[in-house]
């Protein structure tokens, strides 16, 4: 192998090394990603105990800790990790800030102002650690060698982030073997963190990102599969709130939807059909006379927009236990917080976790009320309640998944009781995500400039990884076949 200097003089053995040196440094990064790889699923052992032998602590894999930098991110089940001087956290769900506590002293945590009221007020974690930033402006952390960070709304849960860090490569923190040669350069390096996020045409439109190159982007990579093309989400939204609308009206709920008619009357329960003195059939309303209640189930956090959606469209308060009231209240939100009652009986929407949307349990919960609402709508709103339609290419081209999607609507007729629904309860699973779907990522990818993608979900064994591996070639492929960097278009800015 040539060592990477110039021993030649004549242009034509120039440019040759060149290319020589190029494929050797390609070469050497994949082989390095490879084994870094290799090493994050060793130390990621599920049957790890800390031990006096271990250390006492699980080392953190290459991809929580940006490279050349004193930085963490999401990364506090790690303990205190070597040379990291600032610890940042995306959003507060769980698997984000597993280990998290009271009991934190490793060092400041950087987030976002609503993440800064929820990690205070659900874990308990001394405020003196806390450090919210603001958003869309770049600030500067301390201790980190002058790297600058901007916020950047997630659209994913309230409080969430991605984060954009900006700075020279001073140190080679963090516990992996593989350590980078740019460290102590002059060399500025762009480093987006997107944590979980909805990837939408206001990311990559957004004055921190736009027409600059991104050196590593750390992906959310939950969905990265062709069979995980579900809709838009504020298309979902608006079609949860108008069905929820018309069942509670009494209005039919027949429509067409993929160009294709789907009756959908509900007959015997929120509308009745008659015959009229002519002969023709005629629908009359009976939801006048019954008290109808809408349930909405989510996690500890996320799913509010649904939940706001549907309480403006029926012009209603939100009920909800105490403890998740306090949680709704962390996140600043005065649309939110003008909704909620602490009165059950004059709420028409009720929030409950996303368990309690099952019949079985959905009945049970319904007992406390009894005798004041005679029928009960659920909505279970997840990703994975999405099914890939019959047929579906599972490796369509880059073009074909764009078209395909782009071509695709959604409304409430495209919302399907569950089959052991009754006359007195009713489930809808709702194909919404607040993590992006396959297309979306796709449209991302496309939409600015990156050097190296770093899967962050799913990356647990070297099939998976390879998977997706194989999309991101897919995407640079695409990329290059395009020529110049445009944002895919699009049908509004929150979404493709």
């Amino acid at each position: 192998m040539p060592k990477c200097e110039p021993i030649e003089r004549t242009s034509k053995s120039l440019a040759k090394q060149e290319g020589d040196c190029n494929i050797f440094t390609t070469l050497m990064t994949s082989y390095k990603e490879n084994e870094a790889w290799k090493e994050a699923s060793a130390v990621e052992d599920r049957d790890f105990r800390p031990t006096k032998a271990n250390g006492g602590r699980r080392k953190a894999p290459f991809y929580k800790v940006m490279q050349g930098m004193p930085i963490a991110v999401d990364a506090f089940r790690y303990g205190t990790i070597p040379n990291v001087t600032a610890y940042f956290l995306t959003h507060a769900h769980s698997d984000h800030y597993t280990n998290l506590s009271a009991r934190w002293d490793s060092g400041p945590i950087y987030c976002s102002e609503g993440t800064a009221n929820l990690i205070i007020h659900m874990l308990g974690v001394d405020p003196k650690w806390v450090h919210a930033l603001p958003m869309d402006v770049a600030t500067t952390i301390p201790n980190t060698g002058g790297v600058q960070v901007t916020l950047i709304e997630a659209n994913h849960c309230p409080g969430s982030c991605l984060f954009l860090f900006e700075g020279k490569q001073t140190v080679n923190a963090g516990d992996s073997a593989y350590k980078s040669s740019y460290v102590g350069s002059a060399k500025i390096f762009r480093y987006l963190h997107c944590g979980d996020f909805r990837a939408s045409p206001q990311h990559v439109l957004h004055p921190a990102i736009k027409g600059k190159r991104i050196d590593h982007c750390y992906l959310d990579t939950t969905y990265l599969d062709p069979k995980y093309c579900f809709p838009p989400q504020p298309l979902v939204i608006s079609a949860c709130a108008e069905l929820a609308r018309r069942l509670v009206q009494g209005k039919s709920v027949e429509d067409k939807a993929g160009g294709e008619a789907k009756p959908r009357t509900v007959t015997g329960w929120f509308t009745r059909v008659e015959k009229s003195e002519k002969g023709k059939e005629k629908e009359k309303a009976i939801a006048s006379s019954e008290k109808i209640l809408i349930v909405v189930g989510t996690y500890s956090i996320g799913k509010e927009r649904i939940l706001k959606a549907i309480a403006r469209a029926l012009d209603t308060k939100v009920y909800c236990d105490p403890r998740k009231t306090a949680i709704l209240r962390c996140q600043s939100d005065p649309e939110l917080d003008a909704l909620l009652t602490t009165d059950p009986f004059t709420a028409g929407v009720h929030l409950v976790p996303l368990a309690i949307i099952a019949s079985d349990r959905l009945k049970t919960y319904m007992e406390r009320w009894k005798g004041h609402w005679s029928k009960v709508i659920g909505f279970r709103p997840t990703g994975w309640t999405f099914t890939a339609p019959n047929g579906t290419d599972m490796l369509p081209s880059i073009p074909t998944v764009i078209s395909r999607s782009q071509s695709r609507t959604f409304t409430h007729a495209n919302l399907q009781p569950a089959r052991n629904s009754t006359a007195a309860l009713q489930v809808y699973g709702v194909p919404y995500s607040e993590h992006s779907s396959f297309f979306e990522l796709t449209c991302f990818a496309l939409s600015f400039e990156w050097t190296r993608m770093i899967a962050t979900v799913n990356v647990g064994s070297e099939a998976s990884r390879g998977k997706m591996a194989k999309w991101v070639e897919r995407w640079e492929a695409e990329r290059k076949k395009r020529g110049k960097v445009e944002v895919v278009g699009y049908r509004a800015q929150d979404y493709w």
